[in-house]
């Protein structure tokens, strides 16, 4: 008995050790939550005078344009390289609210300083009439790296618990109010995607997470893909990253159902 209250303690000692030193795990608000580390959120475009073609030129994805500087965030991998090469032109902040509902929003222009958020002119009403209190969604991995399938499975995790808001992943498109889909869309994965989707019971809703599936990525022009699909249905939710980081996907879906977040 003796032994047994002194492991007892000894786990209640380690545990303590664990919150002085990482702190509280768990993230009551999502919505006004800190990411450490070097994550790239948001970037700031300043004025300042540069040879704008050579920092368009550094860009591999061509997210860059010149006259005036602009960022397209649907093609950015966010690897940095402007804002080292060009820190006095373009600053990425820590501001992880980046999903929005039209694709133009995603571009960040020169001297800019707007949050981009959601049309709610184009959110349908059915969304938030018959999804705001509990979404299910199916993900779909269209010839994905596994990295934004990664930020997604963690969305579930102790520290950002999406299920808590009703929003649950499911393993049957049957079961789903719409998709969530990674990855370019190769051509292997075209068919694929367009029969998960029309399993879906109506009326359901498309999400893009991640670079890849936005703009192709670095993909863009490979003879591989087969991105009709984007074509040929309504888009509702654009969630930018290289990968998606949880906080954008899941800020990104509470705007889109505008439910209450704490």
């Amino acid at each position: 008995m003796r032994s047994r209250f002194i492991d007892k303690g000894i786990a209640m000692f380690d545990n303590l050790k664990i919150l002085w030193h990482q702190g509280k795990q768990f993230i009551p608000d999502v919505t006004k939550a800190q990411v450490p580390g070097i994550f790239r959120g948001r970037p700031i475009i300043s004025e300042a005078k540069i040879d704008e073609f050579l920092l368009a030129d550094l860009c591999p994805t061509k997210a860059i344009s010149t006259n005036a500087v602009s960022i397209d965030l649907g093609k950015c991998t966010f690897c940095g390289e402007c804002a080292v090469q060009f820190p006095e032109k373009i600053t990425f902040t820590k501001d992880y609210k980046l999903s929005t509902n039209h694709r133009d929003r995603l571009i960040i222009k020169e001297n800019e300083d707007e949050a981009i958020g959601l049309d709610a002119e184009l959110i349908r009403s059915e969304i938030r009439r018959l999804f705001g209190r509990s979404l299910k969604l199916r993900q779909v991995s269209a010839g994905g790296d596994n990295s934004c399938e990664w930020e997604l499975n963690a969305t579930n995790n102790v520290q950002f618990d999406i299920s808590r808001f009703g929003i649950d992943f499911v393993a049957s498109p049957r079961h789903a109010d719409g998709i969530v889909i990674t990855g370019p869309i190769t051509a292997n994965m075209a068919g694929a995607l367009e029969r998960c989707y029309l399993a879906v019971p109506d009326p359901k809703i498309i999400i893009l997470a991640g670079t890849d599936a936005i703009s192709g990525g670095i993909f863009a022009d490979s003879p591989a893909l087969n991105r009709e699909f984007l074509s040929n249905h309504l888009i509702d939710l654009y969630v930018p990253g290289n990968p998606v980081h949880p906080l954008t996907f899941i800020n990104g879906v509470l705007d889109l159902l505008k439910k209450r977040r704490s």
